[in-house]
């Protein structure tokens, strides 16, 4: 296995006792905060339940840090963390409707926009508002999707991990990846592209 990017940070945590977000476990927090949160938010599509799904990861983690044995890559097990904790909350949360995004439209593309790195400025109002608009329809369709195949894509095209790596995360076989990833665009296909057609026939 390459070495661990993240193995010095890990390494340096698990030698002390977390005391607080301080040292080397807030450089380990700002490192995966973006990217929990990410990941959270597209799996559970709403904000509040992506920022609960956040903490208990970061709970987990810190928890159980001294345990990890460097198996697997430290971001895998994280992402792995999250994924869980994801859908858990999710399952938890069964009474909300998995619409929910499209009910609380300007929040949520608010948190979208914060990982959305292209400038706006350049862009004429009307194409930024169609530009959101799909985002929007794009984040509600992967919504729909199984949990299982919301996490496999979120990883795929949101996190752009590789089969393997996404194989490492969930611990599952590089053919449940393939053959989840093939049902996933299926259903995305059918419900995105009478969407794309829409906007780009304006």
């Amino acid at each position: 296995m390459k070495i661990d990017p993240d193995r010095e940070l890990v390494e340096a945590c698990q030698a002390t006792t977390p005391t607080g977000l301080e040292g080397s476990f807030r450089t380990l927090y700002d490192q995966f905060k973006d990217r929990v949160y990410n990941v959270c938010y597209r799996i559970t599509a709403n904000p509040s339940d992506a920022l609960d799904a956040s903490q208990e990861t970061f709970g987990i983690m810190f928890r159980k840090i001294r345990d990890f044995r460097f198996e697997s890559k430290f971001s895998s097990w994280v992402y792995r963390i999250a994924v869980n904790a994801s859908i858990d909350h999710k399952r938890r949360s069964s009474t909300r409707a998995l619409t929910s995004l499209e009910a609380n439209t300007d929040s949520t593309r608010d948190e979208v926009s914060k990982y959305d790195v292209r400038d706006e400025r350049i862009e004429m109002p009307i194409a930024a508002a169609s530009r959101h608009e799909l985002e929007a329809e794009i984040q509600s369709a992967i919504a729909r999707l199984s949990p299982k195949m919301r996490a496999i894509t979120v990883l795929r095209y949101v996190e752009n991990l590789s089969y393997e790596e996404i194989s490492e995360s969930l611990q599952i076989s590089l053919g449940t990846v393939k053959s989840r990833l093939s049902r996933a665009h299926e259903a995305l296909d059918r419900e995105l592209t009478p969407v794309i057609d829409k906007h780009y026939l304006r």
